[in-house]
């Protein structure tokens, strides 16, 4: 996903075709998100809106995350429990982590193959796979 500059109007209609209430806190948070285009953390995401307007609450960001991924609008990229990234392509593709730099990028779901996926319990149907793949200097 290449980044891109979005109108103030463009986050808007993002969001609103989501059925997101447009507030200026979830622009900023948007406008990080979809302008940058990387896998960035809570932490980073928060900084880098405080950078622009210093009003944004951690909670706030947090609960304008889980917003957006339950509606939808970025993924979740769980590493180690202790490091969860958010994604602002949510076509299907899985991730690299580099454990030493903390770089995340995307590999193609056509670059990976899966096969032997076990039988589903009755009346359950697969949404997607994730797959992380951990890498790290010798």
């Amino acid at each position: 996903m290449k980044a891109k500059s979005y109108s103030r109007q463009e986050l808007i209609a993002l969001l609103r075709r989501q059925g997101i209430a447009p507030t200026h806190q979830r622009l900023e948070i948007a406008h990080v998100l979809f302008s940058r285009c990387e896998h960035l953390a809570a932490d980073q995401i928060l900084a880098l809106v405080n950078e622009r307007h210093a009003e944004t609450s951690k909670a706030t960001v947090y609960n304008t995350l889980n917003l957006f991924r339950d509606c939808g609008l970025i993924r979740e990229v769980i590493v180690d429990p202790k490091r969860v990234f958010y994604d602002p392509n949510t076509q299907p593709h899985h991730h690299l982590y580099n454990i030493d730099t903390g770089e995340i990028t995307d590999i193609p779901a056509a670059d990976l193959a899966i096969s032997g996926l076990p039988d589903l319990p009755p009346g359950m149907v697969t949404e997607g796979i994730d797959i992380v793949v951990r890498v790290r200097t010798l």
